[in-house]
């Protein structure tokens, strides 16, 4: 076993065992990534974050046993009921301890700390996460929520809460990671509409050690825990004009001639990008295209920023490109399979905004967002033609591009429909930039936890995220359907 292979399994053994939690403290309403500033009581603002300190829970005597994932479902009143939008398994890994049994098993490992929110009623919410103050700390243990459906009295039972999401984020030394906004962040998990919410953290305290005089070491959570509650706003009106602060894509700009695409020749304020035919993508950017035969597939549809209902005064103003887009990097957002198709723009628009306000991004980290009905959406702002520099896989950002599929698919198998438009989407943007989707690539990596800062990496064109950073993500199933993934591209390339 080769020591990535053993450092994945390892990672695979403990993914998403982390829980959040939060004190009974005043909430804090965010409409943009300014300081925060305490909302009126009993207001609602559409379209905000909620955002709770999170500290010790109630009641906890500073720490307690490890206990089962299913045990601590039952003991809460309901099932784990984790489903594809957590770690569902029986037993769990903590800090390299095993967990398992009752409280009341002493035994059973060491002492656990606890950080937690007991049930209480909130502003109105659809997306969930976890952030703290250093983007660079990780958060140890496992990240549980559960929530109340608006207007009921039904709560769900514990979902997980991705925790290993710092794989997502700006390369290091950019001006986006250096800004002093960016924050730590476990993946975003989408409940749908709700009112109410319970959450826990569950962490391992050290030992006491002879060493150290018996001292017993307090529990390593990192500064500045809160839980941020995201509604997504209202659904975007149809038409209308371009929303202030939005690219106009019409016309070819100085950084597209640099990336090689001379124009978008998207129509201003469209809420989306209309398929076309091969033929008719190849006459629309003739002249453009790097080699004498043009291989690039059909434009797919695409809904475009507008479309989806991107509040563009949230993200940062003016965009960042590199040179071209030589590789792309499949994702899940691990947002969870709860949502329907329909649902998708309100999901995109919720995790725009937690990237921006929670996590203080520039902007969305994704390129591009597929739907499981195979609908592809515009990510990150500056041209869906051009090579944008996203924040999607730390350290190799440059000269790719990042697309998520909405969901969870380490246990869940990826819908074919999602496979075929990411399929359709890469055959058309890396034929934009001559790049074979069945073929390798090398970029230089900006520095993560698998290759140093400067190193020249061989990758194949389409890439899982796991392929440049120790992570699960894509997710198993997905990162299974990445072979299919390159082979129709291809196809649709006409090679």
């Amino acid at each position: 076993m080769s020591k990535i292979d053993g450092m994945r399994r390892l990672l695979s053994s403990s993914i998403g065992v982390t829980c959040a939690a939060a004190l009974s403290l005043p909430l804090v309403l965010t409409a943009s990534a300014a300081p925060r500033a305490p909302a009126a009581e009993g207001a609602s603002v559409p379209g905000a974050t909620q955002s709770i300190p999170l500290g010790p829970l109630a009641g906890s005597g500073g720490h307690r046993t490890a206990v089962t994932g299913d045990a601590a479902g039952d003991a809460a009143g309901g099932d784990s009921g984790l489903g594809d939008g957590g770690y569902s398994a029986g037993r769990y890994s903590v800090a390299g301890y095993s967990g398992g049994g009752p409280d009341t098993d002493r035994a059973a490992g060491p002492p656990v700390a606890e950080r937690g929110l007991e049930r209480r009623t909130v502003r109105p919410f659809s997306l969930a996460g976890v952030v703290w103050d250093d983007p660079d700390a990780e958060l140890h243990g496992r990240v549980q929520v559960r929530t109340r459906a608006t207007d009921t009295a039904r709560w769900s039972g514990w979902q997980d809460v991705e925790t290993h999401h710092r794989e997502h984020a700006p390369d290091p030394d950019t001006d986006e990671r250096v800004s002093g906004r960016v924050r730590g962040s476990t993946a975003p998990l989408w409940v749908g509409d709700s009112d109410g919410v319970e959450v826990r953290i569950r962490a391992p305290r050290r030992h006491r050690t002879e060493a150290a005089g018996g001292q017993e070491f307090p529990e390593e959570f990192p500064a500045g825990l809160s839980l941020e509650l995201v509604d997504p706003g209202a659904e975007p009106p149809s038409g209308g004009v371009r929303p202030a602060g939005a690219p106009h894509l019409g016309a070819p700009g100085p950084e597209a001639a640099a990336a090689g695409v001379g124009t978008d020749l998207t129509p201003q304020g469209a809420g989306e990008l209309p398929a076309l035919s091969r033929r008719a993508t190849i006459d629309q950017v003739a002249g453009s295209l790097p080699g004498a035969k043009p291989y690039i597939g059909p434009r797919p549809r695409i809904i475009t920023r507008r479309g989806w209902g991107a509040d563009e005064g949230l993200r940062e103003s003016g965009f960042r490109y590199t040179k071209k887009v030589k590789a792309a990097f499949v994702h899940h957002t691990a947002s969870g399979n709860k949502y329907r198709c329909a649902q998708a723009p309100s999901l995109i628009r919720s995790i725009y905004r937690y990237h921006v306000v929670s996590s203080g991004w520039r902007d969305i980290g994704y390129n591009f967002l597929v739907d499981k009905c195979g609908t592809i959406y515009e990510g990150r702002a500056g041209g869906v033609a051009r090579a944008v520099m996203g924040a999607h896989t730390l350290g190799f950002n440059s000269n790719s591009m990042g697309i998520a599929v909405l969901g969870s698919y380490g246990s869940a198998k990826p819908p074919t429909r999602a496979v075929k438009a990411i399929a359709k989407l890469t055959a058309w943007k890396l034929g934009l930039y001559g790049a074979n989707p069945r073929g390798k690539t090398y970029l230089t990596s900006g520095g993560g936890n698998l290759y140093r800062k400067g190193k020249k990496v061989r990758l194949n064109v389409i890439s899982g995220h796991r392929d440049g950073f120790l992570t699960e993500c894509p997710g198993r199933h997905l990162y299974g359907k990445l072979g299919k993934a390159r082979r129709t591209a291809a196809h649709y390339q006409g090679r």
